[in-house]
């Protein structure tokens, strides 16, 4: 079972942001990557009205082999970058994991959407993440099948699912804190103990899914 994972990520933990970033007026979006021969080539839109300083500052980079304009549309234009040589970063930890980028946009930050094929696909990109100290901030995993209902099946009892999102919208999870188990539990009208049981079973279940390969019946048992 396909697998979306949306996550953000600042511009200086991935090559690509890191030749991309420009100032905040100008917006860019990966439209897509075609790994091919070793290589990985991005395209990309470029948004703001400032194409021929884009244009200077990515043909100046080391890490560029051409830059081509595809199309250009009043003050956006589609490029094709192609790269010099293969370095470790977030677009070929995609690639060698199969995964398919739906969404990416940014300038500072970047917010990705992609798809793996499965949750092993998923836990693969994490540990190349992990493994190339790319450090970036998970915000959504669910199947196809669960945006379409527009809900997520963590098999979540109602007690760890009020739980969670007591403790997400508060800041328990945070750094530094910005509330405690006790707040939550007294949010709740449940004992401190009560509410810690409650996040730290409803985070298991959801880490376990999210972050461990598993198959479509594991998932609901």
């Amino acid at each position: 079972m396909s697998v979306i994972a949306e996550f953000t990520i600042d511009s200086g933990e991935f090559l690509l942001g890191r030749v991309l970033a420009l100032d905040t007026d100008t917006h860019v979006e990966m439209e897509r990557v075609v790994p091919a021969s070793g290589r990985v080539m991005p395209y990309v839109w470029v948004t703001g009205g400032k194409l021929e300083e884009f244009e200077a500052a990515i043909s100046a980079s080391d890490y560029v082999r051409s830059l081509t304009a595809l199309d250009v549309v009043e003050d956006s234009a589609l490029y094709r970058v192609e790269w010099d040589e293969q370095v470790e970063s977030l677009v070929y930890g995609m690639a060698e994991t199969n995964a398919t980028i739906l969404e990416a946009t940014g300038n500072e930050r970047w917010r990705f959407r992609i798809r793996f094929d499965d949750h092993s696909g998923l836990t693969d990109f994490h540990n190349y993440c992990t493994g190339h100290d790319i450090q970036f901030q998970l915000e959504r995993v669910y199947t196809l099948a669960e945006e379409q209902r527009g809900s997520y099946s963590f098999d979540l009892t109602d007690a760890q699912r009020r739980a969670l999102v007591t403790a997400v919208q508060d800041g328990y999870f945070e750094v530094p804190r910005r509330t405690t188990l006790g707040d939550v539990g007294e949010t709740l009208g449940v004992t401190e103990q009560a509410a810690s049981e409650s996040v730290r079973r409803g985070a298991n279940k959801v880490l376990r899914k999210v972050l461990l390969p598993a198959s479509a019946e594991d998932l609901r048992r």
